[in-house]
């Protein structure tokens, strides 16, 4: 269990990372391209983001979060119960969700214009604002979450 809080804090901080990166410079950098390169550029990245390495991070962590979940419930009495269940939460519901519930679903809108079309240029303003503004809130989730479980292996390693 102490191995997959670890793995758990780690990917959360890793994914946080990435996210961070989107938020303070590539969505800056994107932002000053004409649009239809800056669209071009982000229908790329949403293509090569489906590769083994971030979608096994990605999705791995969540697994270890939901098995940190549901064990956290079965052991709630035990020292560091709380943050286990909290940090959990945080990646599933911030993070995992609100990529399922807000950025996919902009990315598949803007996956299917014309980078060169006016309906894409329209398109990529409001994209460039939403999807940055949901990215901050899965940021700060992933990053919470790494804290969180960080704090909660703490716990079982001062038992040990």
């Amino acid at each position: 269990m102490n191995e997959l809080k670890l793995f758990a804090a780690l990917g959360c901080g890793l994914i946080a990372g990435v996210f961070f990166a989107f938020s303070t410079f590539v969505m800056s950098a994107l932002a000053r391209l004409q649009p239809a390169q800056g669209i071009a550029a982000f229908q790329s990245i949403n293509i090569t983001v489906y590769n083994p390495w971030f979608m096994g991070t990605f999705l791995g962590t969540a697994a270890a979060c939901f098995f940190l979940a549901v064990s956290s419930l079965l052991k709630w009495q035990k020292p560091g119960a709380a943050y286990l269940l909290v940090g959990s939460l945080l990646y599933l519901v911030g993070t995992v969700g609100v990529t399922i519930a807000f950025n996919v679903p902009l990315n598949d809108a803007l996956a299917v214009v014309k980078p060169d079309s006016p309906d894409g240029a329209s398109l990529w303003s409001s994209f460039l604002t939403n999807w940055t503004n949901w990215n901050h809130v899965r940021t700060a989730a992933a990053l919470a979450a790494a804290a969180l479980l960080t704090i909660a292996h703490g716990y079982r390693v001062a038992q040990s």
